[in-house]
């Protein structure tokens, strides 16, 4: 738990105009996720905070399991939508391996808070783009029933047991289908998503209080308990009371006015939100309000469970926060009070450059034919639906095959053109690439699909199929607008927040 005693600054990133002509039929949106540094860098530092604690707390997004649905064949084969195309994909460095597959490095999880504050991960890869920014994911990773975006919506590559080696990079634009944000039709369930720069951060830097002001990145303070001969040598120090040093009250006794002459020292007692205000406007007892306000930031958790004097708030940003106040008061020198020295600290970030250039990005495939052998990847985590759970949903698997000839539906889900693949893989590994033509040593492909369902097909109470939205000429319309979206730096040399 770390206290915020400043807000960060705002700024914007510029993107591109997407707009859509007046006579054409809708085929895409796009929603902002985070596009103002201070919100990325907020997004990005809530998970990566007290080394990656947050992440690890996270749990995989799904629905209930024993819902797995039976899918139905269409009779329908490849869907007639357009010429097939394709975009190639970008190499780097080698990634781990296991098994007779090498996983590919642009593999990863996203990592978000769904609306009743629960931390949530689907999985995801990076995706070759213009601005070498792009992630491909299910809609249903990035929409919330189809609507609104998830709120602290972050990508981490080649995330494995715990860790983030590559950083993580907050979402800026999400673009989806016009039919899943409209209407939940998960024949569109899939996302291109722009990213920020990643970042990853340093061990905290005490700082000097001149330091800490001047610091444009995130920064906080420690009250540490010191003894009254470290306080009476701080205060000596500074030539009196500053906020590096301060005395707690914790019952009010011995009060006395800033005109009394014998010994007297400054002294806070922390109180309620309403009793501050009362006495910001002159109507407290012989006290005035100090400008010591303290911002904790919090886990829901912690946040769910708080019972203290503090003022509860979820911030526009979804922080899960507590403000705490103190009233000043001049006490006698004798009066009974603990001591405290402020520490401050800076969070220093380091700029991990765009997603691509770190990672590589997946090609992009649409309107092939089905029947191809397709290398899909993911974290599943959920349990089959008889309650056996052989995956942990920590490392990344796979599954390779043929992909259905025919379309299938899922009417509970508006699908009518959804392609399969026989795998056991279960929640968790939604949003998943599932990549044509993969290449086991360059370790690329084409995206032609991201898992978006499971099924039970046999009802033997486990897994045996996925399926994904076909990726057609619309697939194609939604990803070329997600190649305009601009994103950048959003920390500096130094490991400052950039404006």
């Amino acid at each position: 738990m770390k206290r915020l005693l400043i807000p960060l600054a705002a700024a914007s990133l510029s993107a591109a105009a997407l707009t859509l002509p007046a006579n054409a039929a809708p085929s895409w949106v796009t929603d902002p996720l985070a596009p103002k540094p201070a919100e990325a860098y907020s997004n990005a530092y809530f998970w990566l905070d007290a080394n990656g604690a947050a992440l690890r707390k996270a749990t995989q997004y799904h629905w209930d399991a024993k819902q797995v649905s039976k899918i139905v064949s269409t009779g329908s084969k490849t869907p007639d939508d357009g010429k097939p195309g394709m975009t190639a994909p970008t190499t780097v460095a080698a990634a781990p391996k296991s098994g007779n597959v090498n996983l590919p490095k642009t593999i990863g999880k996203v990592f978000f808070l769904d609306s009743a504050g629960n931390y949530r991960w689907c999985s995801a890869t990076s995706i070759q783009s213009r601005h070498r920014n792009l992630v491909a994911t299910a809609g249903h990773c990035v929409y919330e029933n189809g609507k609104d975006v998830f709120s602290k919506w972050v990508f981490v590559p080649g995330y494995y047991q715990g860790r983030a080696p590559w950083g993580v990079y907050a979402g800026a634009y999400a673009f989806t289908t016009y039919d899943l944000d409209t209407y939940d039709d998960y024949d569109g369930d899939f996302a291109f998503v722009a990213v920020h720069n990643g970042f990853t951060l340093s061990p905290e830097k005490a700082v000097p209080k001149a330091d800490f002001d001047k610091w444009a990145g995130d920064k906080w303070a420690k009250d540490v308990p010191i003894d009254a001969d470290e306080y009476k040598k701080c205060v000596d120090l500074h030539g009196g009371e500053t906020a590096d040093c301060w005395a707690k009250l914790s019952t009010i006794t011995d009060v006395v006015g800033p005109a009394y002459l014998g010994p007297k020292k400054r002294a806070f007692k922390e109180v309620s939100k309403e009793e501050f205000d009362k006495a910001s406007k002159g109507e407290g007892n012989g006290t005035q309000a100090s400008d010591r306000t303290v911002v904790d930031n919090l886990t829901k958790p912690e946040y769910d469970a708080y019972k203290g004097l503090g003022y509860r708030k979820i911030d526009d940003k979804g922080n899960f926060t507590v403000t705490h106040y103190f009233l000043q008061y001049w006490v006698k020198e004798t009066a009974k009070t603990d001591y405290f020295k402020t520490v401050f600290y800076i969070g220093i970030a380091k700029d991990s450059g765009p997603l691509g250039d770190a990672v590589g990005g997946q090609g992009v495939s649409w309107n092939q034919p089905m029947g191809q052998k397709v290398t899909a990847f993911g974290y599943p985590g959920d349990p089959h639906p008889d309650g056996d759970k052989p995956y942990t949903g920590v490392t990344p698997k796979w599954c390779s095959g043929k992909t259905g000839t025919k379309t299938y539906q899922v009417n509970t889900f508006k699908v009518e053109t959804h392609q399969v693949l026989k795998c056991s893989m279960t929640g968790g590994a939604d949003g998943g690439p599932w990549l044509l033509k993969y290449d086991n040593n360059k370790r690329t492909g084409y995206v032609n699909g991201v898992t978006s369902m499971f099924h039970d097909q046999d009802g033997n109470g486990r897994v045996d199929f996925i399926s994904s939205a076909y990726f057609d000429g619309e697939t194609a319309d939604v990803y070329n607008k997600a190649n305009y979206a601009e994103t950048g730096k959003i920390v500096g040399p130094n490991g400052e927040m950039l404006k």
